[in-house]
Order: C-alpha cells, then structure tokens, then sequence
C-alpha cells in the first residue's frame, strides 16, 4: 500500500479471514464509531477501516473543496482504496450518508463489490410531493444556517437528535465530542452535501445484493424512507431494527451485528 494513501484516509486492515469487509463512516464521526460491531467480524473477515478525508486521522492537506463538494467525491476514495489494496468482492457497511457513498462507488466500479448493507440509510433527506424524506427544505436550510452560525451550538443541539436513547444520553455526549473534534469548516460542507443531495433516482442502478436496515424509530430516516429504498432497489431486502435512533450500532451493536450476519 502506498505510504501517502494509507496515511491520507488513515487506513487500517486487520482480521484473519481473506473476504474483504469495508466498514464506511458516516458525517461527523471517524472509523472508531464501528468499535462494538467490527470485532464481531475479525475472525471470519479481512477488515477495512478507514476516515473520509477531513474526518479522525485523515490528512488534512488532501481535502480539496472542489472534490468534496460532491458525493462522487467521496466514492472515487472507496474505489481508491479498494484498488490500492488490490481487494474484490468487497462486502460494504455504510451509515447513513455513506451508505450514498457506497451506492455511488458501487455504481461506478460494479466488478469490484458483492453486497453492500446500509445502516439507516436515505437517499434524500427533503420532503418532496409524495415522498417524506424527514424534513422540509427550510429545516434543513435552518440546520445548515445554524452550523454556519455557531458550530458548538449545533453540535449540542444535533447530537442527542441523532442518537435519541435519552436514557443513555452517553451516546449523544459521544457523538458532539465527535462533532467538535472536527474541522467546523469542512464539517459544514459535509453536510450540506449530505442533506441536499438527492440519489433517488441511483437507486434502480444498485445491482448487488443490498441490506436496508432501518430502525423502528429515526427522525433523520423514517420509515417511510427505507421503504421507499426497497421498492426501487433491484436485489433490496428491508429489515426494521427493534433499536431507535440514527445510530444502532453505537445504541445497539448486538442487534445491528446479528442482523449484518444473518444477511451475510
């Protein structure tokens, strides 16, 4: 592996089998996030770990605005690494936005993935005619205005969102010193690529076995929005998680590893 990309997305491999399975962060956090689901699979997979540029221990000095002001950005990274560490078949595990990501990576380079398992994914977060993506377009020009604002402030207000579980409000507490953590700059830019882009119509492209699972109770991905990825994904399967919140492998690793191992 060449020094400068593993330093780059801060990669690391580890596990004893030789399937490759590639854990994908979502925004705000790094690849520590998956600590409670990963060593579930490094007696039976060859692991994949990696930051998004601008996330954990990435290199900073690579984040290119014009790159990331995109998705296709961030999936040209996937494909990158997937490349540079001569892997095929790779089995993806994506959070949120990155389960786009991985869509995206996916879609371009198909010969190089098998199945891919979408943790509390969403193709579009805004509410448009018939389809309930969460939230109205002012919300999420309200959000985006506010971390613009006062980035402390909004990572205060999102986290407990995100996470739910209030009687474990650790979790939340791990998420906002997760945000705060995080360049404001290219954290903003993040997320006004993940809340305003819209794959919907990719969907129909995905061409390998998929996972959706989505929690029983999401502000940030409802129902509706898991269903609506079954109905226009060919090779799609929708599992509803007893876990609520945006984060069930953080809330809810053993339900979340049982389920990614059953479709395995």
């Amino acid at each position: 592996m060449q020094k400068s990309l593993k330093e780059r997305f801060n990669i690391k491999v580890s596990g004893k089998g030789t399937r490759p399975i590639m854990f994908i962060h979502g925004l705000g956090c790094d690849q520590t996030i998956w600590k409670k689901v990963v060593p579930a699979f490094e007696d039976e997979y060859k692991v994949i770990l990696f930051d998004h540029m601008g996330a954990g221990e990435s290199n900073l000095s690579f984040y290119d605005p014009e790159k990331y002001s995109s998705l296709e950005g961030y999936a040209s990274d996937i494909i990158s690494i997937v490349n540079e560490l001569d892997l095929s078949k790779v089995i993806l595990i994506g959070h949120s936005v990155s389960n786009m990501i991985g869509l995206l990576a996916v879609i371009a380079a198909p010969d190089l993935f098998e199945k891919i398992v979408m943790v509390s994914p969403s193709p579009c977060y805004i509410n448009d005619h018939s389809y309930i993506g969460g939230f109205a377009r002012k919300e999420i020009e309200n959000l985006l205005g506010t971390m613009r604002k006062s980035y402390i402030d909004w990572a205060i207000g999102i986290a407990p969102v995100i996470m739910a579980n209030p009687d474990q409000p650790q979790f939340a507490h791990e998420l906002k010193e997760s945000f705060c953590k995080r360049d404001p700059a290219i954290t903003q830019q993040f997320a006004a690529v993940t809340f305003l882009s819209d794959n919907r119509g990719d969907l129909s492209k995905l061409k390998i076995p998929t996972l959706i699972m989505q929690c029983s109770q999401d502000v940030i991905a409802p129902l509706q929005v898991g269903e609506f990825m079954e109905r226009n994904i060919p090779y799609a399967t929708l599992r509803i998680m007893k876990a609520t919140g945006h984060c069930p492998h953080v809330s809810a690793p053993a339900e979340t590893i049982e389920m990614i191992k059953e479709f395995l």
